[in-house]
């Protein structure tokens, strides 16, 4: 029943229908003359918010459009766990954002003129909680990352004051695979994941891409998903992360939004059988089918029809499945990589690390990553 539910409401809750039918309700008032707002949260202390406030006047200039900008507060410790890495982190992805995007860090001023003050309050009544976030019409963008999602949606709604292709003000960086092929031959990716994570999913096939294509040698190091780490994940971040997904499974090609979530059980199962599935050569394929199967097909991975279906067209048969259910080695293993990962500064997944490099967090940084294999 908690699978059939799962796939109920993550079907009706990720579907392009309801998103039109939202977009159609929120846009009403404009079909009446009200003007376009968009709603900008500023955070003061926050290097992401002084990145995107430098694309607030090139984003008016091209849409009619109202910008309000809101100052708040940072988020607190259950949106944002481990702040001090966070924070550490944001000061050095920060940089590489601007020099990615041609922008200033730090930033030459302390963030947009005339912010209202009652910022914390309507964040959290429009359902958020993050600083450099952006709210048009009961859908949020977050950063520069997102700003390309944004600039789609006023183009679509007629916003945009020049017709033709779009143009966006903070471009899409992805992976292009345009580097030599086997040109980081001997060089080494780790890979932390989680499967419980709707990002380390989009990562699965630009990872294996990335590897394959520069020769690197790409290490699974799998960990326990946060929330059985001890590290909340409150409801309004999980629906963000859910729906933000969606659009980047959209622009990636990828299928998502039947999902049966595997905390706990099914995510304990499946990486017992991935631990076995590394040592037989075929954990990647063995990672890809199990977060497209609880993450777009709806397989309920606690199950044994589902685990096994999900290790069946990895190449896994029955006796290797039976053998990692009773080997509870790969807890140890979990913890080491866990250990590792907050050693490098990071908690969270998907996250990267190529050689000795500085590590990356994110899949949005898979940029990132290709730079530096083409530099190895």
């Amino acid at each position: 029943m908690r699978a059939t539910l799962s796939r109920f409401f993550s079907t009706i809750l990720t579907s392009r229908t309801l998103r039109a039918i939202k977009r159609a309700r929120h846009g009403l008032p404009r079909a009446f003359g009200a003007k376009a707002v968009v709603h900008y949260f500023h955070q003061p202390t926050d290097p992401y918010s002084h990145l995107t406030a430098q694309l607030l006047a090139p984003l008016a200039e091209a849409h009619r459009i109202e910008i309000k900008s809101h100052l708040v507060s940072p988020p607190d410790a259950a949106a944002a766990p481990e702040r001090e890495r966070l924070e550490k982190l944001a000061i050095d992805d920060a940089a590489l954002l601007a020099r990615a995007y041609g922008l200033k860090h730090p930033a030459p001023d302390a963030g947009p003129a005339n912010a209202a003050s009652d910022g914390d309050t309507l964040r959290k009544r429009l359902g958020h909680y993050l600083g450099a976030m952006f709210y048009f019409e009961g859908e949020w963008y977050w950063g520069v990352d997102r700003l390309h999602f944004l600039e789609e949606r006023l183009h679509a709604a007629g916003l945009a004051k020049t017709p033709g292709p779009l143009k966006p003000i903070a471009p899409v960086k992805d992976v292009a695979f345009a580097g030599k092929a086997g040109g980081a031959t001997g060089a080494t990716l780790d890979y932390f994941l989680s499967f419980r994570s709707p990002y380390t999913y989009l990562a699965v096939p630009r990872v294996r891409r990335l590897a394959q294509h520069y020769g690197a040698k790409l290490r699974l190091r799998f960990v326990l998903p946060m929330v059985m780490r001890g590290l909340p994940v409150p409801a309004p971040k999980r629906f963000y992360i859910m729906l933000d997904t969606k659009r980047e499974a959209e622009r990636l090609g990828m299928p998502f939004g039947t999902i049966v979530d595997p905390v706990g059980k099914g995510a304990e199962r499946g990486l017992a059988v991935l631990h076995h599935a590394i040592q037989a050569g075929k954990g990647e394929d063995f990672v890809e089918s199990f977060l497209r199967g609880v993450f777009a097909e709806g397989i309920d991975a606690a199950s044994d029809a589902g685990l096994h279906k999900l290790a069946s067209r990895a190449g896994l048969d029955r006796d290797l499945v039976a053998r990692a259910l009773k080997d509870e080695s790969w807890r140890k293993v979990a913890e080491a990589n866990r250990e590792e990962l907050f050693a490098l500064g990071l908690w969270g997944v998907p996250s990267f690390r190529v050689n000795q490099n500085r590590p990356h967090w994110g899949q949005d940084r898979l940029w990132a990553i290709e730079q530096e294999l083409q530099q190895a």
